[in-house]
């Protein structure tokens, strides 16, 4: 066997082949290019060798390696992923002090060769490399959420200072009627000067709906009487933080309709998990990867981070601990946005979490307790095939 380690970088890259056998090296660490001359002559070097005798291994860093990655596995050869973590703790248990491009070649043929028990890389598979798509998708979903929050929040504050009582006019944040007078004015003092012609064209909804009850005359009237400040600063953030708003609400709608397209393609048995949606399923399977690289449930549960801690010295074990929250914190994030979903959907999953906190768990300890229930379940669901079935629960 022939353990190849490639050390990826922007420009270049180094690969170095090593006999598994007898830790001797066949090709010195070398650099190649990061382009198409680089990457045949990396194929042309490891030609003397069948594919089958080979396994390479690079970084899981960024998005340096996803060109080479591909092509490689295009090729027919068997690549390995390693988080960088395990190689900069495999070199500074060796005692490596140095850290070059050239020596993390030889790091990475030293992390291939632990035994197969103890692998510390998982191998990718050509016919799954869709779910690296998957993922970059549903992980663009979670921080344009979280960007949208964060516009929401800033939002909030301009208004409760130009016009404090608008949000009391409104059942709802954000409609259309409520975005549509907030981007043309952005303040009460606006409201007030403005013609009252010029006001009704912002309650004007084309199509069918719910019509709101506030009429241009009361918000008129309000804003007269309003106590907001006036400030033409933030009158203008209102309305470019209204068009920012704007503008992530459609790119969410697009990509949660090419998420939706990914998981009636990817037709997996966890949908059939009530309180799991496309998005979140997708999310899932897109952060676990293939689920050939788990051999048992609590290897995805701890690669969520929801594993309790265990500690334990001499006489003393620690009886309150909290989760790792190591591994992927998209997969983590996913798993309690949907937990409580899943309780209110599935009985025995309610029964579960009232059992938890009639041992005395608190809120969130029970909902940890569910969501390794879950994961487990996943794990079973995706190993077999089978549709969720509550029957076979217990």
């Amino acid at each position: 066997m022939k353990l190849v380690g490639i050390d990826v970088g922007k420009n270049s890259h180094h690969f170095c082949v090593m006999d598994k056998e007898n830790g001797e090296f066949n090709v010195t660490p070398t650099s190649f290019s990061n382009n198409k001359e680089g990457f045949d002559f990396l194929i042309n070097s490891l030609k003397p060798y069948s594919k089958k005798s080979i396994l390479l291994g690079m970084e899981d860093t960024g998005h340096y390696h996803v060109a080479l990655l591909k092509f490689l596995l295009s090729n027919g050869y068997t690549v390995a992923l390693i988080n960088p973590k395990t190689t900069d703790l495999t070199r500074k248990m060796e005692g490596g002090i140095t850290k070059n491009d050239k020596l993390d070649t030889i790091t990475i043929c030293d992390v291939l060769d632990t035994p197969e028990r103890k692998k510390q890389y998982r191998i990718t598979k050509v016919d799954r490399f869709d779910l690296y798509e998957q993922r970059q998708l549903t992980r663009h979903h979670h921080n344009l959420k979280e960007e949208l929050n964060v516009y929401c929040n800033r939002l909030q504050k301009s208004i409760d200072l130009v016009f404090p009582e608008f949000n009391t006019l409104f059942s709802s944040k954000y409609g259309v009627v409520y975005m549509n007078l907030l981007k043309t004015f952005g303040s009460a003092e606006a409201i007030a000067s403005t013609d009252i012609r010029t006001i009704r064209k912002c309650f004007e909804i084309k199509g069918k709906g719910n019509r709101i009850s506030l009429t241009p005359e009361k918000l008129k009237e309000c804003a007269k009487n309003s106590i907001g400040i006036s400030s033409e600063v933030e009158t203008i953030q209102i309305k470019h933080l209204v068009s920012q708003i704007m503008l992530i609400k459609e790119q969410i709608a697009e990509i949660d309709k090419k998420i939706e397209e990914f998981s009636i393609t990817n037709n997996s048995p966890i949908l059939s998990i009530p309180g799991i949606s496309h998005f979140s399923g997708t999310s899932i399977l897109a952060e676990l990867g293939d689920i050939g690289n788990y051999s048992k449930p609590s290897q995805i549960i701890k690669f969520a981070g929801v594993a309790p801690y265990h500690y334990e010295s001499s006489q003393y074990n620690a009886q309150h601990t909290g989760i790792t929250k190591k591994g992927s914190k998209y997969l983590r994030k996913t798993l309690y946005q949907i937990i409580l979903p899943v309780i209110n959907n599935n009985p025995l999953f309610k029964k579960y979490y009232r059992l938890k906190i009639s041992q005395g768990k608190g809120h969130r300890c029970a909902q940890g307790h569910c969501i390794r229930k879950l994961l487990r379940i996943i794990y079973h669901l995706l190993e077999t095939g089978q549709s969720f079935d509550p029957a076979l629960l217990r």
